[in-house]
């Protein structure tokens, strides 16, 4: 197995794996962080580039490519690959390797924590006592209940049928909407606005595609009504951002939980003087652990690809050998 450069393509990426990325990539070669790096800098290494680290929240297409003649193999740190041109990755006959399951469970805790937090007022609550409207007997506006309340689920996938699992220990009502039917007997709509009048909480977890976008509109949100909560722990453009803002502003939904936005993590201001939703800046996968779980399984994919084997977890619908 021959030695390879690797390209950190974002600081926060170097700064989540943190000394796993030292610790697990590091024998494969020399370690640059793009971001880091002046345009000389980087002019001088791409050349010589064989494995690029990347995520799906950055857009590598073409000209991305273009920068890297030798390139074998983009490691992506993380589940989504949305980012990626995949027609452009397989003409160039590149592995493409991304990192499912490792991070199924800290996501599914996220949302059934954003869930807590949207409806109980956790961050609210928080600020009140914090600011001392606690102490000045001021009036703190109640929540909702989560237990026992009705869930839709937009993509039942792994981390979907993980929510799903944690709802049902919630006691919760499940409705789900995918292209497969679920082995429980759970509710299955058939279309988004139906899921929507079925939830008082409507979680995301489905793949962002071209068909996808913007598939939480108007409409949707309208559906969902003035008690019902979205949660969105997918992908930001899943959700008509003006839409939503609007139903947030006029009571149209009760509220939100969000982890991902379009545009992040430059998102829409507005959303900060709203307090009926509550913001987590792409913290789904975001512990130590799964960093760690994440960096070992980008680097085992890695080590296989350099080796002449196959790769653990190819992307679907990229080259395997």
């Amino acid at each position: 197995m021959r030695n390879g450069h690797i390209v950190l393509m974002n600081l926060r990426q170097l700064g989540r794996m943190g000394d796993a990325a030292k610790e697990f990539l590091a024998p494969f070669g020399e370690l640059y962080n793009k971001q880091t790096m002046s345009r000389e800098e980087f002019a001088a290494i791409a050349p010589d580039v064989d494995i690029l680290v990347s995520g799906s929240n950055l857009r590598i297409g073409k000209s991305e490519l273009d920068n890297y003649p030798k390139l074998r193999m983009i490691a992506n740190f993380g589940v989504g690959y949305d980012g990626y041109d995949l027609e452009e990755v397989n003409r160039r006959k590149l592995f493409l390797t991304h990192t499912p399951d490792v991070l199924t469970d800290d996501v599914a805790d996220l949302a059934v924590g954003l869930m807590f937090a949207a409806a109980r007022r956790i961050a609210l609550s928080d600020a009140f006592v914090r600011n001392g409207g606690w102490a000045k007997l001021e009036t703190m506006p109640i929540g909702t209940r989560v237990s026992g309340q009705r869930i839709g689920i937009a993509g039942l996938g792994r981390i979907g049928s993980a929510i799903a699992r944690r709802a049902e220990a919630l006691g919760m009502q499940i409705t789900y909407l995918d292209r497969r039917a679920a082995e429980k007997n759970w509710a299955r709509a058939k279309s988004m606005i139906e899921l929507a009048r079925a939830s008082d909480f409507l979680v995301l977890a489905m793949n962002a595609t071209p068909e996808n976008r913007h598939i939480v509109n108007a409409e949707v949100l309208k559906a969902l009504g003035p008690h019902g909560f979205l949660i969105n722990i997918a992908r930001g453009v899943l959700v008509d951002t003006e839409a939503l803002i609007a139903a947030l502003q006029s009571g149209t939904i009760a509220g939100a939980g969000l982890d991902v936005f379009e545009n992040e993590p430059e998102i829409d201001s507005r959303f900060f003087k709203l307090t009926n939703v509550v913001l987590s800046p792409h913290q789904g996968p975001a512990t130590v652990q799964t960093r760690r779980d994440i960096a070992q399984l980008v680097a085992e994919n890695i080590r296989r690809v350099l080796a002449g084997e196959a790769p653990l977890t190819p992307v679907p619908g990229t080259r395997t050998a």
